[in-house]
């Protein structure tokens, strides 16, 4: 006969929970994998660094864009011509189509003799462009003064210089012309000398120092690797190499077993604020404390509006006055034949008075532009915003956009947060 087994609810729940559990551990597995760093990624091995070159040379072709100089350009050319056998004053030449340049360049490490490198070219006096320029063989050397690259090609510049002086006096510029790049334009002659082992010690050196991440470092070689390593500053670890590895066909392979050695860095709680952009970065160590918060705005708008002025209207108060009568004119006689007694009769009438003269008067009265201010006051209204224990940072920046501020009220938030003492991190204002 078949026996029957009731289900069991608790081997179902302790079932469930051992699940929940692998799986948990699973995640934080794969959380702590995604946080490792290789040491090459974070560190530099001593003595494999770069080193810098520079250089002083000619610019030709620019096709009249070069110097207007007279003096250090000029001597620069006559310098280069005698080389070939030409004497010259450089009183007698011109350079509208050559520019005095720096060349500049970083040599890697390790690299050997051959190896072709990129070199920087900028102008050094007042020359327009450096368009279709090419340059001239230029000697590159290091903080000993000694040559370890010569360097000659064509600049490419990244952009252009185009209608210069048109009709309208219209141009185009696109990026700098004045500075550019020469491809692959320097080729090494003399290999810098690099040292990575030094008494059989292989140093480490953190780009960013922390007591926490040099000893993290350290420990992460000795589990890795074996008991070889120790932090002996902030920024520097040093590995005690074994002697089967000191001969020179097995360092390499010692440097990169290093490298690849992978550990969690440790980093300073820090948020960026860069008030020119608007922009805030923080990274995922920032932490707030329990903190009440209100924020608004207060604006206040002053506006100027021209209008015209126009007075009532026109009123003319001119006033005509008559001018005075003219004088009397001559007395007409006229003779009448009498008839026999000898009577005559005479008269006379006097000219019409001159027109009366007109005067005007305006009381001054004319139209006007007048300006017009108006000024208004408006302040938000908002309640305060209690933020809760934040230990992430997406906590924070959750909290943060439901308030619904602006980055540059972010930045007055989080200085204010700062000043309160709830905020556990570092702000770094650029």
């Amino acid at each position: 006969m078949n026996s029957f087994h009731p289900f069991n609810i608790g081997n179902l729940h302790r079932l469930i929970a051992t699940a929940l559990l692998i799986f948990l551990g699973l995640l934080a597995v794969m959380v702590l994998a995604r946080a490792q760093t290789r040491i090459k990624d974070v560190a530099t091995v001593e003595g494999a660094r770069d080193n810098q070159l520079i250089g002083y040379g000619i610019v030709a072709g620019l096709d009249g864009q070069g110097d207007s100089d007279k003096q250090f350009t000029q001597q620069t050319i006559a310098n280069l011509v005698r080389r070939f056998g030409l004497q010259v004053q450089p009183s007698d030449l011109t350079n509208k189509n050559v520019a005095a340049v720096m060349v500049t360049a970083k040599i890697p490490p390790f690299t050997r003799q051959g190896t072709k490198i990129n070199v920087i070219v900028a102008s050094m006096a007042d020359a327009k462009s450096l368009q279709g320029g090419i340059l001239l063989q230029t000697p590159l050397v290091a903080g000993d003064g000694q040559v370890y690259a010569v360097a000659q090609g064509s600049v490419f510049l990244g952009g252009f210089d185009a209608g210069s002086g048109g009709q309208g006096g219209s141009t185009v510029t696109k990026n700098h012309t004045t500075s550019g790049v020469v491809t692959d334009g320097a080729i090494i002659e003399n290999e810098i000398p690099t040292t990575v082992f030094s008494k059989g010690i292989l140093e480490i050196v953190l780009r960013q120092g922390d007591f926490t991440s040099a000893v993290r470092m350290a420990n992460a070689i000795n589990d890795q690797i074996g008991k070889i390593a120790e932090a002996v500053s902030p920024t520097t670890v040093q590995v005690f190499v074994p002697q089967e590895m000191q001969s020179p066909e097995r360092q390499m392979e010692f440097v990169a077993r290093i490298e690849n050695a992978s550990f969690v860095p440790d980093v300073n709680a820090r948020i960026v604020i860069n008030e020119r952009t608007g922009t805030v970065v923080a990274n995922a160590n920032i932490q707030i404390s329990k903190v009440a918060v209100a924020y608004g705005s207060l604006t206040v708008a002053v506006t100027s509006t021209p209008e015209v002025s126009q007075p009532d209207g026109y009123v003319d108060n001119s006033i005509n006055i008559g001018g005075p009568g003219g004088p009397g004119g001559a007395g007409r006689a006229s003779g009448t034949g009498g008839t026999g007694d000898g009577s005559g009769n005479a008269f006379g009438r006097g000219a019409r008075g001159g027109r009366g003269g007109s005067a005007s008067n305006n009381n001054g009265v004319q139209t006007e532009v007048v300006n017009r201010t108006t000024t208004s006051v408006q302040e938000e209204k908002r309640a305060i915003v209690v933020l809760k224990d934040m230990p992430t940072v997406e906590d924070v920046a959750f909290a943060l956009n439901s308030m619904g501020a602006t980055p540059r009220e972010v930045m007055s938030i989080l200085q204010s947060i700062k000043d309160a003492g709830a905020l556990n991190a570092e702000l770094v204002l650029e």
